[in-house]
């Protein structure tokens, strides 16, 4: 009986996190999140699981975010109704987050039928509804950090604070193997040293397999303080104020919102900016604040997020109206709204009332996955389409990742370190090839460069005690190697759609648009002829 793991998720990416455990004829689920990134990634929600969700035993869920959580609910509708295991602040978080998930998917599904119905073409469901979400609660079970639990028989698992997010785990696992355990650790989403609301990460040493993230594993980030990182949010607050303009953020929901609060607030106390109303635009991220101030007391800076959260300057809104009143506004304020990739949720309304305005900003507070409206602004484009519409990029783009929940390379090299020994291999997951050939090259000073795998999307291997060997299985690719984390022909249309846009705009008459598009005509009817 050789343990075997698969891939199906955050494999030469950073989202869909997704890793099948198969111990004899019991099947364990680390994660089983939602995907993110190119359209034809996204697509992979709405697809069957590559595997049986009614044989899957248990979930473990190293966090709540919603790229390692979100399609817990699809999971369930499918047939899963095993036990997921989880922090009890995970569980709180994942209460509010796997709602509000299937709130969009109902919302954007809605909207799409809508403009399916105009065009001829069938309606699609949403992936779960909320209901589903609800449903799925029930299956939670609280666990508690490094204490043993059996999750099915002679595998036991142990959660490390992975200083990610609050309730972030790395994950210990023990197989009953032979004469001796065979030890895996999965790493989850590793925190770095400066995060301000949890502590370093921790995690066991001595183990066989290590599966790793990679998601910073090409970039440094250098010596951060609390005070450089308010610096430098303070530049950037400062530049916003100079263009008379809003200061817009598109931020992750649960975390990355609340910190920022902080940061806000402590440089109004301190008469750094001026006071400013702060608007958080994310009903969820109301509601995780809420979540937050009751763990506060298992935080670091906990009194002052209750501080911030009870400020007068820092407004919530809760309705569609109110977000939208909010662009009525003149001078400079801040917004906060999810997605932190800028692809889902109520910032894409900010965005539109402001990316064309040369006095707003718009700070990037986070790492933007291939195929994102984020990433594609902060690779300069000049003209976006946002559901269907095309705006002109006058506004200041800024990036600022020092509140990003994740490990630089530097921090992912010492923590790799401080597991050793690590005794067959490693495998490295949840990054982009710069990411993952970066972070490799960094643990090849010591650990064997024939050891480090970077396994592609379902690969599939046999976890033995002289090492990983790939299974093969002849099935068709979900997606193909090449796709994963990159820009698709959905991206490649809307280019060009913006660019057939310009090219006939900026003709000086209407015979000139007109020649333009009987050659765009001509192509197009000779496309594809010998």
């Amino acid at each position: 009986m050789v343990p075997r793991l698969r891939f199906h998720g955050a494999a030469h990416a950073v989202t869909g996190s997704c890793y099948e455990l198969e111990v004899g004829n019991e099947r364990i689920l680390i994660d089983c999140g939602l995907f993110q990134g190119s359209k034809s990634e996204r697509e992979l929600n709405y697809g069957d699981f590559p595997f049986d969700p009614s044989r899957i035993d248990a979930v473990v869920l190293t966090h709540a975010h919603i790229d390692h959580s979100g399609l817990l609910p699809k999971l369930m509708k499918h047939g899963f109704s095993g036990p997921i295991h989880a922090t009890r602040a995970t569980i709180d978080l994942c209460s509010v987050m796997l709602p509000d998930c299937a709130h969009i998917q109902e919302m954007e599904v809605e909207h799409l039928n809508r403009r399916n119905a105009q065009r001829g073409r069938m309606a699609v469901a949403a992936i779960y509804t909320a209901e589903d979400a609800a449903k799925c609660m029930t299956l939670f079970h609280a666990r508690q950090y490094k204490e043993w639990f059996e999750v099915v028989a002679g595998v036991r698992v142990r959660f490390w604070n992975a200083g990610h997010l609050l309730g972030s785990a790395s994950v210990e696992i023990e197989i009953n193997f032979s004469d001796k355990p065979l030890r895996l650790l999965f790493s989850g989403d590793v925190g770095p040293a400066h995060k301000l609301l949890q502590p370093d990460p921790e995690a066991p040493t001595d183990v066989d397999y290590l599966i790793c993230e990679s998601t910073y594993g090409d970039r440094e980030r250098g010596e951060i303080t609390p005070q450089r990182r308010r610096s430098l949010l303070l530049q950037e607050v400062q530049g916003a104020l100079a263009a008379s303009g809003p200061l817009i953020i598109p931020s992750f929901a649960v975390e990355r919102t609340q910190e920022l609060l902080v940061d806000l607030f402590w440089l109004m106390r301190e008469g750094q900016i001026p006071k400013a109303d702060v608007f958080v635009d994310s009903p969820l991220a109301t509601r995780a604040s809420t979540i937050f101030e009751r763990h506060a007391d298992e935080i670091q800076e906990g009194d002052a997020l209750r501080q911030a959260l009870s400020s007068r300057e820092i407004r919530f809104t809760e309705t569609v109206e109110q977000s939208k009143a909010i662009n009525r506004l003149s001078g400079f304020y801040v917004v906060i709204a999810a997605s932190g990739m800028c692809d889902a949720g109520r910032i894409r309304h900010h965005l539109k009332a402001n990316l064309w305005r040369r006095n707003a900003t718009v700070m990037l507070a986070g790492f933007q996955a291939q195929g994102t409206l984020g990433r594609i602004l902060l690779d300069g484009a000049e003209r976006v389409r946002i559901q269907g519409e095309e705006f002109q990029v006058k506004a200041r783009i800024r990036l600022l990742d020092l509140y990003s929940g994740h490990a630089d390379a530097s921090e992912l090299e010492d923590w790799v370190r401080a597991r050793l020994p690590i005794h067959k291999g490693v495998f490295l997951t949840h990054g982009e090839e710069t990411g993952l050939s970066g972070l490799k090259a960094r643990l090849a000073a010591f650990v064997s460069p024939e050891r480090i795998i970077a396994p592609q999307l379902d690969e599939a291997f046999d976890l033995g005690r002289a090492g990983a060997q790939r299974v093969d299985f002849n099935e068709p690719k979900r997606l193909l190697p090449g796709k994963v984390a990159r820009l698709d022909w959905h991206n490649e249309l809307s280019e060009l759609l913006l660019d057939v846009s310009q090219a006939v705009s900026q003709q000086a008459d209407e015979r000139g648009r007109s020649a333009v598009i009987r050659r765009l005509r001509r192509a197009l009817t000779t496309e594809g002829r010998p």
